[in-house]
C-alpha cells in the first residue's frame, strides 16, 4: 500500500517541527493531536499555541485530516516566522538606538569640548586685554572660521582691539606743514 502522507505535508511549506500523537479512545475513535513547533522563534509567545486536536474514526482522520489541520498549521507556522522576524528587527531597532545614542552623546561632547576651547580662548584674550596688551589679546581669540556661531562677537572683540593698536598712516590726518 502506497500513501501520499508525507508529500501532503511537505506541500504545507512549514517551518519547525511538526508533532503528530494519535490515540485511541475507544475501538473505533481516535484522537490526532497535531503541534508545530519552531525553536529558531526567539519569542516565548510561540509556547502558547496550543496543539490541533481532532476527534473521529479512522475513516474520518483518513478523508479529513490535511483538509482540516492546512490552515491552521500554515497560520501558526507563518505567525511563528512573523515573530521571528519581528525579535530580529526588534533587536536591531534596539542596536541601531543605541548606536544613534552613542552618536547623539558623541556630538554633544564634541560640542561641548568646543565650546569650553572657545570659551577659554575669549577669557585669555580679555585677560590680555586687562593687562593692556591688545595685539596679543587679538591674536589670542579665537578664529572665525573655527568658530562660526560666534563669528559676530569675535569680529566685535578684534574691532574694540584694534582701535587699541598703533595710529594707522591711512586713517590719521596727514601733516600739511611739511618743508621743504
Amino acid at each position: 500500500m502506497q500513501t501520499n502522507f508525507f508529500r501532503q505535508l511537505a506541500k504545507l511549506n512549514l517551518k519547525g517541527d511538526l508533532q503528530i500523537i494519535f490515540t485511541q479512545t475507544t475501538e473505533d475513535n481516535f484522537v490526532a493531536s497535531v503541534l508545530l513547533k519552531n525553536e529558531e522563534c526567539g519569542d516565548e509567545a510561540r509556547k502558547t499555541i496550543p496543539p490541533l486536536n481532532l476527534r473521529g474514526t479512522a475513516e474520518d482522520l483518513d478523508n479529513g485530516f490535511f483538509d482540516n489541520i492546512s490552515e491552521p498549521l500554515q497560520t501558526a507556522s507563518g505567525l511563528m516566522v512573523d515573530m521571528e522576524s519581528f525579535m530580529k528587527q526588534l533587536e536591531e531597532t534596539k542596536r541601531q538606538s543605541a548606536m544613534e545614542k552613542e552618536k547623539s552623546d558623541k556630538e554633544k561632547k564634541e560640542k561641548e569640548a568646543k565650546e569650553k576651547k572657545y570659551k577659554d580662548a575669549f577669557q585669555k584674550a580679555e585677560e590680555l586685554e586687562k593687562e593692556g596688551k591688545f595685539k596679543e589679546a587679538w591674536s589670542a581669540l579665537p578664529k572665525t572660521s573655527e568658530y562660526p556661531d560666534f563669528a559676530d562677537n569675535i569680529r566685535k572683540k578684534q574691532d574694540e582691539y584694534e582701535r587699541h593698536f598703533a595710529p594707522s598712516l591711512f586713517t590719521e590726518p596727514i601733516n600739511e606743514n611739511v618743508e621743504s
